[in-house]
């Protein structure tokens, strides 16, 4: 059973990676932030404990660009491409 402490780290650490994450994504309009708040919520719950599965960043970026998509028509959201979708060694 996992303490609170560790709990308490665990999303700790958690924030940090996301926050971390988003300065790769710009502030901006109304559509632009939405994608930040988009990309911040999916990612927290990546990361969690009951998370169905391990999503990488870049996939939970993919999964926050097509729902600013569907949802904002026409909104070309803005991200550190080489950050999210460069190549790994």
């Amino acid at each position: 059973m996992t303490s609170v402490v560790e709990a308490s780290e665990k999303l700790a650490s958690m924030r940090k990676t996301v926050q971390e994450e988003l300065k790769h994504i710009p502030r901006g309009n109304f559509d632009q932030n939405m994608f930040r708040q988009y990309y911040a919520s999916l990612r927290m719950e990546s990361l969690g404990r009951k998370a169905p599965y391990p999503k990488s960043k870049e996939a939970v970026l993919r999964e926050s660009v097509e729902l600013i998509k569907k949802n904002h028509r026409g909104f070309e959201p803005s991200y550190d491409q080489q950050f999210y979708l460069a190549k790994k060694r």
